[in-house]
């Protein structure tokens, strides 16, 4: 059959990842795509040394490419959000199929594009976008399309994971972590996105959109980062029997759904508590099969190239299909109609427990008062801690909480931290139970 032929702009990691395993591994991939994918193009600011470019057709104008007659399908790996999205309309205003590995242009820019790339009967695919190598869209989208999705958590920021995990296992400060993650090339020099949660909430928001039948929301994530998790917060989980992980967590429930990014609190024994290093990991509940969880490497050349030539191979299968009998972008035909219409709950509404850590002058009353003001705000304890003072007499102070709504452990904690006998901030981590082994 007529060669597939693919123009990829961005020569990176990922893009020099995509281009090897396309031209290593062509006699398999056009076995299993029922014609051969060839690399017609390629775009690039500068080399990559580990891609060999001999007899392809190169140039470092990305929109060449979008406009080149010859291309079938463009592979958009260049990241970030208005050159993307500019290119990525281009080529589609150009009839050409999509594949992108950019989660931050899907999220914030997805809606629009899939509109346009409906309107013109070609295909957007975007499987590398979550989780680099592992098949989690293509799973939640074809694999459990019998299911109504109950609840999405995540591990899906291998940075974050890194950090937690030796802080955990070696007793050392964020900071130290993150440096050494840095050196590593694990973690950027603006580590921002990573620690901060935005990249996850990038992925969180596809992972919704398809899970639901909404429409991309990603500026309603709720997105809070570890950077102010201590090894202290580490070392008392750990004791009271949790792990701390940089979860991202979708709901649903009768008012709506949740959307959310934080640090969370699961119990040891779950298989997200399990997860170590750069690895990601997301667990999903459906009605029909029960929990399932999807495990492997979030991030890199090959694995995420792994998942860009996937797409590919499916771009190649249904090109020829009326794109009326495709599978639909996010899983879903009439996004936003009928259940479709569910709102995102605002944060304040989520209901979880609560790990809360707080350092008090060593006086008689102080533990009394907070938990007054604990269950004035209709909150109950399900355990305490109280260690030994520290220097200037403070007594750091540990309580794990039943489940409560937001607005009233906010409400609660304002009041506490205006007490007398409060030093600082009150640390404040949710706790999650995650059923994924019932």
């Amino acid at each position: 059959m007529k060669p597939v032929r693919v123009g990829i702009c961005g020569l990176g990691t990922v893009g020099g990842g995509t281009f090897n395993v396309l031209m290593r591994n062509a006699d398999d991939i056009a076995r299993r795509a029922g014609r051969p994918i060839v690399v017609e193009q390629v775009a690039h600011r500068s080399l990559n040394p580990e891609c060999d470019l001999t007899g392809i057709k190169t140039t470092t104008d990305v929109y060449e490419v979008a406009r080149n007659p010859d291309v079938d399908v463009l592979v958009e790996l260049l990241g970030g959000y208005e050159v993307a999205r500019e290119l990525v309309l281009t080529a589609i205003a150009n009839g050409k199929h999509v594949v992108t590995a950019n989660k931050a242009l899907i999220a914030v820019h997805g809606n629009e594009i899939f509109k346009a790339a409906h309107e013109q009967g070609v295909i957007v695919a975007f499987e590398a976008a979550v989780a680099g190598g592992i098949p989690v869209i293509k799973s939640l989208r074809e694999g459990l399309g019998a299911n109504r999705i109950e609840w999405v958590a995540g591990i899906i920021n291998g940075t974050g994971n890194y950090i937690l995990t030796h802080m955990r296992s070696e007793g050392r400060a964020f900071e130290d972590v993150l440096a050494e993650a840095q050196a590593l090339g694990y973690a950027e020099a603006d580590p921002t996105f990573d620690v901060e949660g935005i990249d996850a909430a990038h992925k969180l928001t596809i992972l919704a959109s398809i899970a639901y039948g909404v429409p991309l929301q990603f500026e309603k994530a709720y997105t809070e980062g570890i950077s102010r998790v201590t090894f202290d917060d580490v070392e008392q989980a750990d004791n009271l029997g949790y792990v701390i992980k940089h979860l991202g967590i979708s709901k649903r429930t009768d008012a709506g759904l949740e959307l959310r990014v934080h640090p969370t609190l699961i119990p040891k024994d779950r298989l997200l508590a399990n997860v170590h290093g750069v690895k990601n990991a997301i667990a999903i509940m459906g009605d029909a099969v029960g929990p399932t969880l999807y495990y492997g490497a979030g991030a890199g050349a090959e694995p995420t190239a792994s998942a860009v030539v996937a797409d590919l191979l499916d771009v190649a299968r249904d090109i020829a299909t009326d794109h009326h009998y495709r599978v639909p972008y996010l899983a879903f035909s009439g996004i936003g109609e009928g259940d479709g219409n569910q709102p995102i709950l605002p944060m304040e509404d989520i209901v979880t427990a609560y790990y809360l850590r707080l350092l008090a002058v060593d006086r008689p009353g102080v533990l009394a008062r907070v938990a007054t003001i604990l269950s004035e705000q209709g909150i109950s304890i399900e355990a305490l801690v109280q260690k030994e003072a520290t220097e200037g007499e403070l007594v750091p102070i540990i309580l794990l909480t039943h489940s409560c709504r937001e607005k009233h452990m906010n409400e609660a904690i304002r009041q506490i931290e205006s007490m007398a006998d409060i030093a600082g901030s009150v640390t404040r981590i949710r706790v999650e139970s995650l059923d994924e082994q019932e």
